[in-house]
């Protein structure tokens, strides 16, 4: 494997910038026949030629083009790392990368991260999955934190923080109905059918328990472990939706969805889920503090 000097492209990119060695050599303050041997060097490791000499101008063969896009995302990163590690910003765009859960509201997501969304210093990357593989993520340092309506148990081996950002009432919600007659709770779920999210969901054990506990077998129209299906199926009018109205807040908004009643005694539970780390992110603390969490 061949081996990448740094030095080397600063010299290549200097090269690059100037279009001469003389020029490049006196902007680096070293001797011309001392970067010539640089610039052969990097060439050599990298088993390709870097300039052609046009006139008095060095100009970039095909190789040099993509080798300098790579030199400059590498100077770049090594300047975010220090800034990271001197917890500077200096001006510099940072970036944000969350993951969350899909049995998470995307309404919600969206009210979460409104204030980092159109900030020219801040470059937000969103991934979706399951709480296991976007822990996996976390732990492998890819991911700041996670969103869940789960909290993650914390121990020695994973030394995970699981904030409470919001807990929200949950609601039966569906298409509106000629019907005088105000919805019956719990009676009225022995003949609706119902659509309700899967078991990596908080509020769903807590609704099987609170059935049980009534004596009703309620008709599941629907299991889905996406908020976004689960609110498309209720507007198609599979059945009753349980919900979080943040799910489908701009339906109930315009009429086209309505809350046909609130379940008691159940909410759903929003968490951010962050590991302990010398270096946390300060974009997503700047997130936490405004939730009361930092």
């Amino acid at each position: 494997m061949a081996f990448l000097n740094y030095h080397h492209l600063r010299y290549f990119r200097a090269i690059a910038t100037e279009g001469t060695l003389t020029s490049a050599a006196e902007r680096l303050n070293i001797s011309q026949s001392a970067l010539s041997i640089q610039l052969r060097q990097l060439e050599e490791s990298l088993g390709q030629a870097l300039f052609t000499r046009e006139n008095k101008s060095l100009v970039l063969t095909e190789a040099g083009r993509i080798a300098l896009e790579y030199a400059e995302s590498i100077f770049r990163a090594g300047e975010e790392l220090v800034a990271v590690l001197n917890h500077e910003t200096g001006g510099q765009r940072r970036v944000v990368r969350i993951g969350a859960v899909a049995t998470l509201s995307r309404n919600f997501q969206t009210n979460l991260l409104r204030p980092l969304v159109g900030r020219e210093d801040i470059e937000l990357v969103l991934r979706s999955g399951n709480l296991r593989d976007l822990l996996a993520q976390l732990r492998a340092h890819t991911l700041d934190a996670v969103l869940s309506n789960l909290p993650v148990r914390r121990d020695a081996e994973t030394p995970w923080h699981s904030h409470l950002i919001d807990e929200q009432p949950v609601s039966l919600i569906g298409l509106p109905t000629r019907k005088r007659t105000k919805f019956r709770f719990p009676e009225d779920l022995r003949q609706t059918p119902v659509i309700l999210p899967s078991l990596d969901s908080n509020i769903r054990p807590a609704f099987d328990l609170m059935m049980e506990q009534y004596g009703i077998r309620p008709i599941i129209a629907a299991e889905v472990d996406d908020m976004a299906m689960l609110r498309l199926l209720a507007r198609e009018g599979a059945g009753l939706a349980l919900v979080p109205p943040v799910v489908v807040n701009e339906e109930l908004r315009t009429g086209l969805l309505v809350e046909r009643c609130q379940v008691p005694q159940i909410r759903e539970s929003f968490y951010a889920i962050t590991p302990s780390r010398r270096f946390p992110n300060p974009v997503l603390a700047e997130i936490l503090k405004g939730h009361g969490l930092g």
